[in-house]
Protein backbone atom coordinates (compact mmCIF):
# COMPACT_ATOMS: atom_id res chain seq x y z
CA UNK A 1 0.00 0.00 0.00
CA UNK A 2 1.74 3.15 -1.32
CA UNK A 3 0.01 7.38 0.03
CA UNK A 4 1.09 9.47 -2.24
CA UNK A 5 1.70 13.49 -0.73
CA UNK A 6 1.51 16.23 -2.95
CA UNK A 7 3.34 19.11 -1.36
CA UNK A 8 5.63 21.86 -1.91
CA UNK A 9 8.55 23.87 -0.66
CA UNK A 10 7.45 26.29 2.34
CA UNK A 11 3.91 24.46 2.54
CA UNK A 12 3.94 24.83 6.41
CA UNK A 13 0.32 22.40 6.03
CA UNK A 14 2.05 19.88 3.73
CA UNK A 15 5.19 19.86 5.95
CA UNK A 16 3.66 19.06 9.12
CA UNK A 17 1.47 16.26 7.40
CA UNK A 18 4.28 14.60 6.51
CA UNK A 19 6.15 14.81 9.59
CA UNK A 20 2.47 13.26 11.44
CA UNK A 21 2.34 10.72 8.28
CA UNK A 22 6.07 9.73 9.25
CA UNK A 23 5.43 9.22 12.62
CA UNK A 24 2.25 6.50 12.04
CA UNK A 25 3.94 3.10 13.32
CA UNK A 26 0.88 0.89 13.50
CA UNK A 27 0.04 0.89 9.72
CA UNK A 28 1.79 -0.52 6.80
CA UNK A 29 2.32 2.04 3.64
CA UNK A 30 4.98 3.51 1.60
CA UNK A 31 5.08 7.61 1.83
CA UNK A 32 5.86 9.10 -1.20
CA UNK A 33 6.35 12.59 -1.10
CA UNK A 34 5.77 14.24 -4.37
CA UNK A 35 7.03 18.28 -4.97
CA UNK A 36 4.38 19.72 -7.27
CA UNK A 37 6.68 22.14 -8.34
CA UNK A 38 8.48 19.66 -10.19
CA UNK A 39 5.68 18.82 -12.95
CA UNK A 40 3.74 21.93 -14.86
CA UNK A 41 0.70 19.05 -14.90
CA UNK A 42 1.04 18.35 -10.91
CA UNK A 43 1.46 22.39 -10.75
CA UNK A 44 -1.38 23.53 -12.65
CA UNK A 45 -3.75 20.89 -10.92
CA UNK A 46 -2.30 21.00 -7.43
CA UNK A 47 -1.06 24.76 -6.78
CA UNK A 48 -3.68 26.12 -4.51
CA UNK A 49 -4.69 22.84 -2.88
CA UNK A 50 -1.66 21.15 -0.84
CA UNK A 51 -1.07 19.29 0.69
CA UNK A 52 -3.05 16.50 -1.27
CA UNK A 53 -3.45 12.91 -0.26
CA UNK A 54 -3.79 9.73 -2.34
CA UNK A 55 -3.98 6.25 -1.79
CA UNK A 56 -2.51 4.16 -4.12
CA UNK A 57 -2.93 -0.16 -5.36
CA UNK A 58 -1.46 -1.42 -7.80
CA UNK A 59 -3.75 -4.03 -9.36
CA UNK A 60 -2.08 -5.73 -11.70
CA UNK A 61 -0.47 -3.96 -14.11
CA UNK A 62 -3.21 -0.99 -13.43
CA UNK A 63 -2.57 1.32 -10.64
CA UNK A 64 -5.34 2.72 -9.04
CA UNK A 65 -4.88 6.19 -6.70
CA UNK A 66 -7.94 7.43 -4.70
CA UNK A 67 -8.01 10.53 -3.34
CA UNK A 68 -8.55 10.84 0.29
CA UNK A 69 -9.88 13.72 2.08
CA UNK A 70 -7.72 16.10 3.92
CA UNK A 71 -6.90 16.00 7.52
CA UNK A 72 -7.22 18.96 9.63
CA UNK A 73 -4.01 20.45 10.60
CA UNK A 74 -4.80 20.05 14.13
CA UNK A 75 -5.03 16.08 13.83
CA UNK A 76 -3.21 14.01 15.99
CA UNK A 77 -1.12 11.55 14.87
CA UNK A 78 -3.47 8.74 16.42
CA UNK A 79 -6.23 10.57 14.91
CA UNK A 80 -4.40 10.46 11.33
CA UNK A 81 -3.96 6.97 11.78
CA UNK A 82 -7.57 6.37 12.58
CA UNK A 83 -9.01 7.93 9.25
CA UNK A 84 -6.32 6.34 7.06
CA UNK A 85 -6.70 2.79 8.69
CA UNK A 86 -10.59 3.41 7.45
CA UNK A 87 -9.08 3.77 3.95
CA UNK A 88 -6.55 1.04 3.70
CA UNK A 89 -8.80 -1.38 5.35
CA UNK A 90 -11.30 -0.76 1.87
Amino acid sequence: MQLILYSKPGCHLCEGLQEKLEQIQNLSFELEIRDITTREDWLAVYEYEVPVIYLSNHRGAEEEEKLLPRPSPRASVQQLEQMLRKYLAN
